[in-house]
């Protein structure tokens, strides 16, 4: 944001700078320079409208610089906020569950499953990690809440929710 600062002040040095010299004959150079290109050469052409025109820009460069800016960044495709415009939003953290939501959350996944989860399934569910879901259903175990067995097709280890 600092180097966007620098650069709004340094457009707006520039354009009271060429503002003054139309005073000196060169009248519409700012507005050239701030994409104004049919009243730039209006004033050109008449002397920054017989100097008075000048006078008055003199008072709207601020806005001038601002609305050209503005144009600018549209065509870039960035907001008036720095912020890319027509990306899809995505969320940078995901909140995992702890605790009570981790149980909660498996208890849900294993309703889905008939009853039998497996840990994998547990994460996939949950997005916890490995390390997280297993101590959460091995308390659960030891709390007499699941039984614990193995799938007699795969081997892996599976936990029962009797009471679902």
């Amino acid at each position: 944001m600092n180097l966007e600062n620098n650069q709004h002040k340094d457009r707006l040095l520039v354009s009271y700078i060429l503002c003054a010299v139309g005073f000196i004959g060169m009248g519409g150079l700012h507005r050239f320079y701030n994409g104004k290109i049919g009243t730039g050469l209006l004033w050109l052409l008449t002397g920054g409208v017989f100097g008075i025109g000048q006078i008055v820009d003199l008072f709207f460069i601020t806005d001038m610089v601002n609305n050209y800016e503005h144009k600018l960044r549209l065509k870039a495709g960035v907001s008036p906020f720095g912020v890319p415009l027509n990306q899809a939003v995505v969320a940078s953290q995901v909140h995992r569950p702890t605790g009570n939501q981790l149980m909660i959350k498996l208890i849900e996944a294993a309703e889905n499953k008939g009853g039998i989860l497996t840990v994998t399934q547990g994460v996939k569910f949950t997005g916890a990690s490995f390390a997280e879901v297993e101590a959460t259903l091995n308390e659960m175990y030891k709390s007499g809440y699941v039984k614990i067995d193995n799938d007699p097709n795969t081997g892996a280890v599976i936990y029962h929710f009797h009471e679902l």
